[in-house]
């Protein structure tokens, strides 16, 4: 169960909810260098009567990517065309996305790094010449004919900008990382959202739902509605701090937001390798999940804590990882005291 409602990618009950999103620059909440570089790239572009520069975020899923892309269509007042990477098949799918944008307009992407090389290269001349090549006919009669476009905005998100080529990444104008938030940019949200959605909430049981929230906004509103489930069945449907623990803890959440597949991952680590190094998919292997989901969505977090790190060899666990799971303290940070507590 705490899995699912820790899942930083969005889920349907996530995409049906979108009352709480911000529309305006103004209303997202953290982030305060990526707004600030937004906000004068727009106001630029808006006093130039120009298009902004093509857009790639980057940042583990959760963090608002999608919702800048929808903001920016607003500051500007233009349209948005909305799709994923794995969609785009064919360099037929993205000429048909491309060619009804009007000036301004923008094209977003997630996902972005699951394009196709095939379709990536289609996007080279629409981004820097706002044209595309367009195959007509088969065998021996084919031939190529450029197609002039608008010139538009294309905005991309990505959870992984290592797997962009260079020549892709370098035809983006702005290249923007979102990072986990802390616990007081949560909270804020947590409180604007119960404060849209009309869910009675105090400071305490806002505190108490950022601070297991793994720093992703996305999971903050999901944790809101699961508290306020269980403070209207077993309260008096105020979320305070006592609500809040009592309902966080029967999902399985601890108080620093680990979840059961958090700590199957530490103990992997400690127990049965000693701390590590391990490699990820021996990792994977013994928690039954896929690599991609570890590296994705949980490694993120774990590393933000202090609990996990990457090395050349493989992964490895601190003391501060052994000490939550065992519940003892333990003081250092070298190999060699690892290799004390393994004695």
């Amino acid at each position: 169960m705490s899995e699912k409602v820790l899942e930083p990618v969005a889920i349907d009950e996530d995409r049906e909810e979108k009352t709480v999103r911000p529309s305006l620059l103004d209303e997202f909440i953290g982030q305060q260098q990526v707004k600030e570089t937004l906000a004068i790239a727009i106001e630029s572009a808006r006093l130039r009567g120009e298009s902004l520069d093509h857009v790639l975020f980057s940042g583990p899923p959760g963090l608002g990517k999608t919702t800048l892309a929808h903001i920016i269509a607003r500051e500007i007042g233009s349209a948005i065309e909305a799709t994923t990477g794995p969609i785009i098949e064919r360099p037929g799918d993205l000429a048909a996305m491309l060619t009804p944008l009007k000036k301004k307009d923008l094209l977003f992407i997630d996902e972005i790094h699951r394009l196709t090389p095939i379709v990536e290269e289609i996007l080279y001349p629409a981004m820097e010449d706002y044209a595309i090549d367009v195959m007509i006919g088969e065998g021996p009669s084919a031939r190529s004919i450029r197609l002039p476009l608008e010139q538009f905005t294309l905005v991309g998100a990505t959870t992984r900008i290592g797997l962009l080529s260079s020549p892709f990444r370098d035809r983006f104008g702005l290249i923007l990382r979102l990072d986990l938030y802390d616990s007081v940019d949560l909270a804020k949200i947590v409180t604007r959202s119960a404060s849209i959605l009309k869910i009675p909430i105090t400071p305490e049981g806002a505190d108490e739902i950022s601070r297991r929230s793994r720093g992703t906004p996305r999971i903050a509103n999901r944790l809101l509605r699961r508290v306020y489930d269980y403070a209207i069945v077993r309260g008096d449907g105020s979320v305070d701090g006592i609500i809040a623990d009592l309902a966080l803890t029967s999902l399985g959440i601890d108080r620093l937001g680990l979840d059961e597949l958090d700590r199957r991952i530490l103990q992997v680590i400690v127990q049965d390798f000693q701390g590590g190094p391990v490699g990820l998919k021996t990792i994977a292997i013994s928690v039954g999940e896929e690599t991609r989901t570890i590296e994705d969505v949980y490694e993120p977090f774990l590393i933000r804590i202090g609990f996990l790190k990457r090395t050349p060899q493989g992964r490895e666990a601190t003391l501060a990882a052994i000490s939550h799971l065992t519940g003892s303290e333990l003081t250092g940070s070298t190999n060699s005291s690892l290799d004390d507590y393994f004695r």
